[in-house]
């Protein structure tokens, strides 16, 4: 006789516990929960390698007198926060950290805004737009070491070509500019330079951002008799909210990583005071590199490190609140 029970016609079966629905994507994918880890092995050991085990060894440096070139008689000595006290009492820090907020402050947002109209441009269907996508793009696949020199050349206050067009529009009112001599005129010189060599890549992404947007809002809103302007400012800046984030914040990384080109002005015969124009990778690479001092100028990278995580971390917040107040 069978020992199996019965269940009562119209009785409710027994309710199984629903397994969470990542385990359940899994298991359709017939994925094993280390293989999303294998994948990112590679990643993650070239982060662990390059970027934290550097900075970790930074941090380290940076409560010692270490040098570049070892003294045997000296050796290395432990000396707690005397580089981080000698730090927030240099004034030479604290010109080149105001040097890079001023660059950050003109070029993310002009850069951007920049790179935003380029990209509503090319990204209208008309004859030709591929041809200026490439020409706005040229620049961000040339050397930054190239455009810096070129810049030089032209920013020249006898031959150069900034002066000559200065001259033409002006129709010869305006005297030629040392640009490259002037304490007044050297960083918006390479401010000029350095947003005219990276607009092309924000505009690739926003123009990435613009085709993921859905055509039937814009001609819904067309239907309802709204303007360009209005169509602009209620969908396209609004789904725009995570590609604006993304440039800006990645625009604010790479103004504070502002170097070569400001090293390529300041060793082409630039005659301004050095911390009209230096920055905090410049002080950096001198007081490291120049001077051997290793761990005032790990203490150096610690400090600038903090500051820009901060300053992204602020902006995300900051983007995010304004998104989502809307």
């Amino acid at each position: 006789m069978s020992m199996t029970p019965v269940i009562a016609s119209g009785a409710a079966e027994p309710a199984l516990p629903e397994r969470p629905l990542r385990s359940r994507r899994r298991a359709s994918l017939g994925c094993h929960p280390a293989t999303p880890w294998l994948f990112a092995a590679p990643g993650l050991l070239l982060l662990g390698l390059f970027l934290v085990l550097p900075f970790c060894l930074a941090f380290g440096l940076s409560f010692t007198d270490q040098r570049l070139v070892a003294n045997d008689e000296l050796g290395t000595d432990f000396v707690g926060l005397r580089n981080y006290l000698r730090l927030f009492a240099d004034d030479s820090f604290w010109a080149a950290l105001r040097n890079n907020f001023v660059f950050a402050l003109v070029v993310v947002p002009l850069q951007s805004a920049l790179a935003l109209g380029l990209a509503v441009l090319v990204n209208q269907k008309l004859a030709g737009s591929r041809v200026f996508r490439t020409i706005y793009f040229m620049p961000v696949v040339t050397t930054m070491a190239v455009v810096a020199v070129i810049w030089s050349l032209m920013y020249s206050p006898d031959q150069g070509v900034i002066n000559r067009l200065v001259g033409v529009l002006s129709f010869g009112l305006v005297a030629p500019h040392d640009w490259l001599r002037d304490p007044a005129l050297v960083l918006p010189a390479v401010m000029l330079l350095s947003v005219w060599q990276g607009v092309g890549f924000q505009m690739l992404v926003f123009l990435a951002g613009l085709q993921a947007i859905p055509l039937d809002l814009y001609e819904a809103a067309s239907l309802d008799g709204a303007t360009r302007w209005q169509q602009f400012r209620h969908i396209t800046v609004p789904m725009l909210r995570n590609t604006t984030i993304f440039v800006f914040i990645t625009t604010t990384i790479y103004a504070f990583q502002l170097f070569t080109q400001m090293q390529i002005v300041a060793s082409s015969g630039a005659s301004a005071p050095i911390d009209s124009f230096r920055t905090v990778v410049m002080l950096l690479v001198h007081e490291g590199f120049r001077d051997g001092k290793i761990g005032y100028a790990s203490a150096i990278s610690v400090v600038f490190f903090a500051i820009v995580v901060g300053i992204s971390a602020l902006q995300r917040l900051v983007l995010r609140e304004q998104g989502a107040g809307r």
